[in-house]
């Protein structure tokens, strides 16, 4: 339901490389997950089926574990999967898709 509000917790194909529950939280448009009781937040905004990355936070305490990475991956693949492109708005989803070519049909 669109305008709902719904989490969407990532599991299956996408196992293998997330390690961590990663929710979507779509009326917010917001991923989030919870390492060590600290959230981890991606941040964007929708419109005309353009998903533009805002920010990605995650603290200092659980930094350097691939967190942002898993987030930013799941927003791209939540992007393929409603048929939206994306704008890498925020540096370090800029980075990342420079270095995952894999997802460059989605770049708006």
């Amino acid at each position: 339901m669109r305008g709902s509000f719904y989490a969407y917790v990532f599991h299956g194909a996408l196992e293998s490389i997330m390690s961590h529950d990663i929710r979507h939280l779509s009326t917010a448009h917001r991923f989030e997950t919870t390492v060590d009781g600290f959230t981890c937040e991606l941040d964007y905004q929708l419109q005309d089926r353009i998903m533009t990355i805002t920010h990605t936070g995650v603290p200092d305490e659980v930094g350097g574990r691939g967190i942002a990475g898993e987030l930013v991956r799941a927003a791209f693949e939540t992007a393929r999967s409603e048929g939206w492109k994306v704008v890498p708005a925020c540096s370090y989803a800029r980075i990342w898709i420079e270095r995952h070519p894999e997802y460059s049909d989605l770049r708006a």
